[in-house]
């Protein structure tokens, strides 16, 4: 093992990982936990489940379990979205002596450094929520809070789900067009009307968070109904513009930028979905280059750790390569467990 290791964290609001990294690109270990996001958990609660990964993580590689005076930790979170929230976890990450320099950020730059070896460029991360960065050659950032209605954000599994309930609930008592999510969207809780879900739901039958499981339902149904099709071209529009701002703020239009769309629904290949955001994108600017990152998020994390030690391309091509595989392998493990 190299004397100098990175530590690399791409906490999600549904599952984290934790990497330990040599600074020849090596990956010592990889651990694969549930949600670490501060914003959920608080910050007591969010470092509980990162220490318990790390003790895991230096046990695969072979580290002492007190401290692994790594080179430079780097903490790519959900749930991170102001300076403020960034000190806070840098400042307790930093008192407990992970690593010489702390660096605390917001997951979607793990989603961007993921996709492109050029380190600048837009992001667009669709998950259970939905959020931006962008990173201009220079160095300048443009970013958004994220935090859902209240800094006029609508995207994500969530929102998405919430849509499909209400379009189904108008469309069975006449006050909305009428949809296939009327039917299709109570059966996939098990139920046969708008109504007996929203009986489930607000007797807590059927816990709210679960509409974050229907973005696949509206998706099939957007093929031959006008009315999930709109839902998904709404997700199209605010991913969009997302992107739009991000490259007016660093004055990128004209610029052959790659927009790289991550998480979970842009993930998923969605036809619909996809072209409409490419189509839209276009008529923004006809020099962006839209596609999905290569490389799941936690290569992102450890490619800017490694960045902050000049590691050079030998070390980048392999830390892409058995990251990537090893979370594969993990991936493979927790669908079968």
């Amino acid at each position: 093992m190299t004397d100098t290791i990175v530590l690399a964290v791409d906490g999600g609001n549904s599952k984290t990982h934790l990497a330990v990294v040599g600074s020849d690109g090596a990956v010592h270990a990889l651990v694969r936990g549930p949600m670490s996001s501060p914003h959920h958990l608080g910050l007591d609660g969010s470092i509980a489940a990162l220490e318990h990964m790390l003790e895991d993580a230096l046990a695969q590689a072979q580290l002492p379990p007190a401290r692994p005076h790594a080179a430079v930790a780097q903490l790519l979170m959900a749930g991170v979205d102001f300076p403020s929230e960034e000190q806070e976890l840098r400042e307790a990450i930093e008192a407990r002596g992970w690593a010489q320099r702390t660096i605390v950020g917001n997951d979607t730059f793990a989603v961007l450094r993921a996709g492109t070896e050029r380190g600048w460029g837009v992001a667009v991360t669709c998950g259970s929520g939905i959020n931006c960065v962008g990173v201009a050659p220079d160095g300048r950032h443009a970013r958004f809070p994220s935090l859902g209605t209240i800094t006029g954000d609508w995207g994500g599994g969530y929102d998405v789900g919430l849509a499909a309930v209400f379009a189904a609930a108008r469309s069975e008592d006449g006050r909305g067009p009428r949809t296939t999510l009327e039917h299709a969207v109570p059966a996939h809780f098990g139920l046969e009307t708008p109504h007996e879900l929203a009986e489930a739901i607000h007797r807590s039958l059927v816990p709210l968070r679960r509409v974050q499981e229907l973005p696949p339902v509206v998706f099939a149904e957007a093929t031959d109904d006008p009315v999930a099709r709109s839902i998904v071209e709404h997700l199209a529009d605010e991913v969009v513009a997302l992107a739009r701002v991000a490259l007016e703020r660093l004055e990128l239009q004209d610029e052959p930028v790659e927009v790289l769309l991550g998480g979970g629904l842009l993930q998923s290949g969605d036809g619909i979905l996809l072209a409409a955001v490419e189509d839209g994108l276009r008529s923004v600017s006809s020099a962006v280059v839209t596609r999905k990152p290569w490389s799941p998020p936690i290569v992102g994390a450890a490619l800017l750790a490694l960045d902050e030690l000049g590691a050079g391309a030998d070390a980048r091509e392999r830390v892409r390569e058995e990251l990537r595989t090893a979370v594969e392998q993990r991936e493979k493990v927790s669908a079968s467990g």
